[in-house]
């Protein structure tokens, strides 16, 4: 039998690329299986289900690689195990079919390919934020609070009838927010 894996990132996408590919490859809706979500530690139910339902002599099919492994690594372990239990893998966007020599030497390439891809984002990434922090420039998120508004927190809890979490709300900011901006302005 066949089984159909879907997976998109983010709950405003939609996998009907996916399943209209996975059907026309011959899938039936009822094997479809699907998740939402990703990184590391996105822990894809609709993949151990599915995992879990497939019998030796079942296929996998997924509309493309990225699907399936949140790494080569995971990639390569999910298909380690298939071929374990005698499940075969089918990526369509690639046109890779695990059931033959070349398509299993086909994966492994592809597999080596974005793994080499992956290093190198990472390291184009390291070097601009090594180039911006060259120039004085701070990544990451603005601070929630500008010194002047950190003078008037103080003041404000130097009246004892204002409690944290009120000079919070004021700054609409959660009270840990403000515990941090106080405590950082103590370090300097």
């Amino acid at each position: 039998m066949k089984f159909g894996y879907m997976r998109v990132s983010t709950p405003d996408q939609v996998t009907d690329h996916q399943r209209d590919s996975l059907t026309a490859a011959g899938v039936d809706e009822d094997r479809l299986y699907s998740d939402i979500g990703s990184g590391a530690r996105f822990d894809r139910p609709g993949l151990h289900a599915m995992l879990k339902a497939m019998r030796d002599g079942d296929q996998l099919v997924v509309a493309s690689l990225d699907r399936v492994g949140r790494s080569t690594k995971d990639l390569l372990a999910t298909v380690d195990e298939l071929a374990r239990r005698g499940i075969e893998f089918v990526s369509l966007r690639e046109k890779i079919d695990t059931s033959t020599a070349t398509g299993k030497l086909t994966l492994t390439i592809f597999a080596a390919i974005a793994a080499f891809e992956r290093e190198l984002l990472a390291e184009r990434t390291r070097a601009g934020l090594t180039a911006a922090r060259a120039r004085g420039r701070r990544g990451g998120r603005p601070r929630a609070l500008k010194p002047s508004d950190i003078r008037l927190a103080r003041t404000m809890l130097a009246d004892n009838r204002v409690t944290v979490t009120e000079v919070a709300a004021h700054f609409q900011i959660g009270r840990n927010t403000l515990y941090r901006a106080l405590n950082r302005e103590n370090a300097k």
